[in-house]
């Protein structure tokens, strides 16, 4: 009897110990499910903000560009080089509208060296030189537009002509270094 009241003793003490081992861990395990719950809506609250900042700077974009439709296109004049026909220059370019912060502005460009200068910022496609006109002792050529500068203005097609130069014809190399040849050897023998 004794040892039962022993064990049943036991049993009490440890129910008792079971018992507020397990009321100490609930607030624990609700501390940390609170923990999380935080965590969850804290990251929720930051998601909705950042949604909400990408759409005001969209509205802001928005109203940006419809200022900025109030402004005309800019108007370009023609490369200036800084020195010769060609190379590095600049050019001034202006634009109209009653709420524009900027209506003048200058930018730097180049005029390549190798284009010819009497189309300005236009490049042509030319075709070979034509046959020489007797009558007026010019040839001539046609160009395509192949490329416009800084969206000049440019003729699709134009045509230029050149001096003809010299209607003899050349003889042929080979031949005149035999004959050279073959004169040099006349003149050894006569001495």
């Amino acid at each position: 009897m004794i040892k039962s009241q022993r064990h049943r003793c036991r049993e009490l003490k440890m129910s008792l110990f079971s018992q507020t081992l397990f009321e100490r861990m609930q607030p624990q395990q609700q501390q940390q499910q609170r923990r999380k719950f935080a965590a969850v809506f804290l990251a929720f609250i930051f998601i909705l903000a950042a949604v909400d900042i990408a759409e005001a700077g969209k509205k802001e974009k928005a109203e940006k560009k419809v200022k900025k439709s109030d402004c005309g296109e800019w108007q370009w004049s023609v490369c200036v080089p800084t020195s010769g026909d060609c190379g590095l220059g600049t050019r001034e370019g202006t634009r109209t509208g009653a709420e524009c912060k900027q209506t003048m502005k200058t930018q730097r460009c180049k005029i390549p060296c190798n284009w010819k200068k009497q189309f300005g910022e236009c490049k042509y496609q030319f075709q070979a030189w034509g046959e020489c006109d007797v009558n007026t002792a010019l040839k001539t050529r046609t160009g395509n537009l192949k490329r416009a500068l800084h969206n000049a203005e440019c003729q699709k097609t134009v045509t230029i002509s050149k001096p003809c130069g010299k209607l003899t014809k050349p003889k042929p190399q080979a031949e005149s270094k035999k004959k050279k040849k073959e004169g040099k050897k006349q003149e050894k023998m006569l001495d």
